[in-house]
């Protein structure tokens, strides 16, 4: 009594957990449940949830005013928990609001990310699924369904995520972190595909090379038997058939060696491979993300005025880099072009990923 709450029993009849249970009221006249009730609680609620979707063809009724901001406050508690690193207390505040409103794709995202942080991919993969049910077009549920799925070797399927991400990502924002990182994680995804495959191919030509070497080697022997005495002309032409053996077997295994990237499918400012390449109207072709982050550069030092100096920040870069010519971001158009050139290369140099 003396800390403002009374505690009092309740035996309800058909409740296994809330039996002679402990309730608290506080002050105010609200009441708490003990964790146990709680977590009876959650699950009939669940239940509920689920026979409501199956009695409306497995669509949720819009869900009251009160309860969405309910189900938004709870996001912001496991955004506070997230911030802290308090990861369990997070994923209880987003499933308590998933439970509240599960249509919202964004619980389904954050929990997900609290599941990526403690490596449990196969509930970051479950959540970004039902996330990309809500909505297709969230880079957040893509981009994590990609890791997770290449955390278990999936490359074909962890690749289509991430792709579909990064081309979401760039329509969003091209120049934000979160594209980059996702290219990064793309390009090393890539090269360890590549990296893969390159390996059997080269096992496979290797097996190739030498059942053909026997091969010959068993026919010369056979030619051989039926010969006295073998002149140095055909002991000559037997090597120069296996030099020549040789030769087609290097040859084929040239399309896995790394070389240089041509210069006309590197940006001319970061000298790297492109990856979102755009043209000005002078013609010239820069990365993307790297163009739009000189164009909106600020100089946030004094300005001389008349009669004083000013402070305000002021843009800097609104040129071309290399002609110097003013340049506005919304004169930048794709370079489609370049772009399919870069694939094709890639496609064929899975090697460049690494460069890039």
């Amino acid at each position: 009594m003396g800390d403002g709450k009374i505690k009092f029993s309740v035996t309800p009849m058909n409740s296994f957990y809330l039996r002679n249970s402990i309730c608290v009221i506080n002050s105010c006249g609200s009441f708490r449940l003990p964790s146990k009730c709680r977590s009876w609680t959650k699950g009939c609620r669940r239940k509920k949830d689920r026979e409501r979707r199956k009695a409306s063809g497995g669509t949720m009724a819009p869900v009251p005013a009160s309860v969405a901001r309910q189900a938004e406050l709870l996001k912001q508690d496991g955004n506070n928990y997230f911030k802290k690193e308090r990861l369990g207390a997070a994923i209880d505040a987003y499933t308590e609001a998933i439970t509240l409103c599960p249509n919202v794709a964004v619980y389904w995202t954050n929990r997900a990310l609290c599941y990526r942080k403690r490596n449990e991919w196969n509930k970051v993969e479950e959540d970004c699924k039902r996330a990309l049910q809500l909505d297709s077009h969230s880079v957040k549920a893509h981009y994590m369904l990609g890791l997770a799925l290449l955390e278990r070797q999936d490359f074909a399927g962890g690749i289509k995520e991430l792709e579909k991400a990064l081309e979401l990502g760039r329509g969003a924002n091209p120049a934000s972190y979160m594209v980059e990182e996702i290219w990064q994680i793309l390009a090393k995804a890539k090269y360890m595909e590549w990296e893969d495959s390159s390996s059997k191919r080269a096992s496979r030509l290797q097996k190739l090379k030498e059942a053909c070497e026997r091969a010959l080697i068993h026919y010369y022997a056979i030619e051989d038997s039926q010969v006295e005495n073998i002149s140095e002309e055909i002991a000559n032409g037997h090597l120069q058939q296996l030099g020549h053996l040789e030769e087609v077997f290097n040859k084929a295994a040239q399309a896995d060696q790394p070389t240089e990237v041509p210069d006309f499918l590197c940006c001319k400012i970061t000298l790297d491979i492109f990856r979102d390449p755009v043209i000005t109207p002078s013609g010239i072709t820069y990365e993307r993300a790297v163009l739009l982050d000189h164009l909106q550069k600020v100089f946030m030092g004094p300005t001389k005025l008349w009669g004083g100096y000013s402070f305000a920040g002021r843009h800097v870069g609104k040129f071309d880099p290399v002609t110097r010519e003013p340049l506005e971001p919304h004169q930048l158009a794709p370079n489609l072009a370049i772009k399919e050139a870069v694939q094709a290369f890639l496609d064929e140099h899975g090697w460049a990923y690494k460069m890039s």
